[in-house]
């Protein structure tokens, strides 16, 4: 710490001493009560203190991120809370977060998500046509100059872009048979090239 920064400390340290001593002052009367108050307050302060220093981990553990093990070639995925496995794969240098699908064929972009790797409506033309648990959708073929997960590039990859409302985009089988393994076990995914 500066020297100035001690001096902020102090003067800081300075009128929370001078707010605590005008507040017992007012609260003379009843002192018990007032007390309590402030217990409960200071447990409020130190409560957002922790939550603020352990936010870093408590993310972590609500959303857990994949992990890259480029030793050995392989990536690891922890099973998300609402069960499904989420890969995020840079797509033109852009990140796109995916949720893995085996049930799919091939990899879905949401429109918002092709919009974001700078693919344009005029490059897209919805002739394609693809059956969901909802029914039919349009899709626009695409080829993606760059896909990466983590040391693993693939260039010229072949993608759809779904007309429809969708929340995530989807990874299928196209992509994900691109590597020699692919494992889910102990709430894992694992790939490996």
């Amino acid at each position: 710490m500066t020297s100035m920064d001690y001096g902020n400390l102090a003067y800081l340290v300075l009128l929370g001493a001078v707010l605590v001593f005008w507040f017992f002052v007012q609260n003379r009367q009843s002192l018990n009560k007032t007390l309590q108050q402030g217990a409960i307050w200071g447990l409020i302060f130190f409560g957002v203190i922790a939550v603020a220093g352990l936010w870093g981990d408590i993310r972590q553990t609500v959303a857990p991120q994949q992990m890259v093990i480029a030793e050995s070639g392989q990536i690891e995925v922890p099973r998300g809370p609402d069960g499904h496995y989420y890969l995020t794969l840079d797509i033109n240098a852009e990140p796109v977060r995916f949720v893995v699908d085996t049930g799919a064929t091939s990899m879905v972009l949401t429109k918002e998500d092709a919009a974001r790797i700078g693919l344009r409506d005029d490059d897209m033309i919805f002739y394609s046509e693809a059956m969901t648990a909802n029914g039919p959708v349009r899709t626009a073929p695409v080829r993606l100059e760059d896909v990466a997960l983590g040391p693993f590039h693939d260039r010229d990859v072949r993608a759809f872009v779904n007309e429809g409302e969708m929340s995530k985009s989807l990874l299928g089988m196209d992509y994900l048979s691109r590597f020699n393994r692919l494992e889910i076990a102990d709430g894992r995914l694992i790939l490996e090239r």
